[in-house]
């Protein structure tokens, strides 16, 4: 059975958050740890860091500032419903008052602190097992790596927490902090099939080794991030699954391709992430959610461009089509496309959803190891990693010429594989793209401003030292 995170004590920790203002504390009373800490096992502080990866923030805020900005999706829903800010995001209107961003800053640091605490604690509390200590302060690490990378990404420099929460820090010394935690995590971790099945879903070596493979293309270390997803690929620990349609559905969880993903389903139906897939479900007739984040026109046009009929239907739910499981979409719900990534055949339109969100698999190191070998000249390799992700789904071998060309046939293959994945944003941002895609996409995208978020408004007043990005 899958670790059970909404069992499990949460425990939001005053130290360690970014700021001591009551904004960033705003947890129930019972479940702060106060001088009794010692009652509770170091596990429990590694499962509450986990935890917070189940919060509602993921079902509404996550898709806004990941997906709803891109050209991937549109805000959705009815048009005069604007989701609090989500039709500022799709415009990219938004301001350092929008809601989502003060959201995802806040549980992500949060999150951060939770690890940071759980990291110490493990390490104090006297564990004469080692391999155990090591493998909850590995799983940790790991944690407080995946969050700090997510805000790196978004923000630029950010405040290293350990270090001063009012400044921050360069993007490198986050990056190299990223790192370290990363390669701590590396040697502390088991691999994939060394865990028990009641552990099932908690980070790996592989899992490690995946995310520092994308930190470093992240930051052009081409042949560090080259080197670290062949290790990935040549461990034996993952394949590829055979049948991409069948990636984010409940029969795939933690399988083959899995390297991590968000454990979401509990003994019962109906136990996992708050409102993921209500918030993307169908709206209007016959439907089952509330129909936001859905799929652009430019979207289906670049899968249809390619002919990448598998890869558009096992991410597209069109109205009126009839799914895997038998359900019949209306033909009058209320937007023509929705995310069928998002899609649970158990309890669809169910508040607290089962639904595992996928965050890292094979299938993605394959094409970070394309992009990574095709900057250091390799382009055979290059090719040859590229194409195993088309072959899977019976798309003819590119032939893209080195260099240029081979990397945009790259970009796009990131496209049409990680639809829906939370990726495409900071894709379009790293490799320069940001601009002539959302210019396509008809949406105002302001060069030397979009390509950071703003630090939260509400974080600045508390915090009015730390500096806004440029243009907010």
């Amino acid at each position: 059975m899958k670790i059970q995170y909404k069992s499990l004590i949460y425990i939001a920790l005053g130290a360690t958050l970014l700021t001591a203002c009551d904004d960033f504390l705003d947890v129930k009373q019972s479940d702060r740890v106060d001088e009794d800490a010692n009652s509770y096992a170091p596990e429990q502080f590694v499962n509450s860091t986990y935890g917070m990866l189940t919060e509602w923030d993921y079902a509404f805020s996550y898709l806004g500032i990941t997906e709803i900005l891109s050209d991937n999706a549109d805000k959705g829903s009815s048009p005069s419903d604007t989701g609090g800010d989500k039709d500022q995001l799709d415009n990219l209107t938004f301001t350092s008052s929008a809601g989502s961003f003060d959201a995802m800053w806040t549980n992500w640091y949060k999150t951060i602190g939770r690890a940071t605490y759980a990291i110490e604690f493990t390490e104090k509390y006297g564990l004469t097992d080692d391999a155990y200590k090591n493998r909850l302060v590995g799983e940790a690490k790991f944690l407080r790596a995946l969050h700090y990378f997510w805000l790196v990404r978004g923000w630029g420099d950010v405040p290293l927490q350990h270090v001063d929460y009012t400044t921050r820090a360069p993007k490198a010394d986050v990056y190299a902090f990223i790192e370290q935690d990363l390669l701590d995590a590396i040697e502390k971790l088991p691999l994939k099939n060394q865990y028990q099945s009641s552990d099932l879903g908690r980070a790996t070596k592989g899992a490690a080794q995946a995310l520092l493979s994308k930190v470093y293309l992240y930051e052009q270390k081409w042949q560090q991030s080259y080197d670290m997803a062949n290790t990935v690929i040549n461990s034996g620990q993952y394949s590829l699954e055979s049948d991409y349609a069948v990636l984010w559905r409940a029969s795939s969880e933690n399988g083959t391709e899995s390297i991590f993903e968000v454990q979401a389903r509990g003994e019962a139906v109906a136990h996992g992430v708050q409102q993921y897939t209500q918030t993307q479900g169908a709206r209007g007739t016959s439907g089952w959610g509330w129909g936001f984040n859905t799929p652009s026109q430019n979207l289906l046009d670049a899968y249809n461009a390619e002919g990448d009929a598998i890869r558009r239907d096992a991410t597209i739910i069109f109205a009126g089509e009839t799914l895997y499981d038998g359900r019949e979409v209306s033909a009058s719900v209320e937007n023509p496309m929705y995310n069928e990534k998002a899609y649970s055949s158990a309890n669809a339109g169910a508040d607290d959803a089962d639904k595992n969100i996928r965050i890292l698999r094979l299938a993605e190191i394959y094409l970070i190891k394309a992009e990574a070998a095709n900057e250091l000249g390799n382009t055979s390799e290059a090719l040859a990693a590229l194409n195993i992700v088309r072959t899977r789904v019976n798309l003819p071998a590119s032939t893209a010429a080195a260099g240029t060309s081979l990397r945009n046939a790259i970009w796009k293959e990131r496209r049409l594989e990680l639809g829906f994945e939370h990726d495409r944003w900071f894709d379009l941002v790293r490799t320069g793209q940001a601009q002539s895609a959302m210019t396509a996409a008809g949406k105002n995208f302001i060069v030397g401003t979009h390509e950071l978020f703003p630090i939260p408004y509400n974080q600045l007043i508390q915090t009015p030292n730390m500096v806004q990005n440029p243009g907010y």
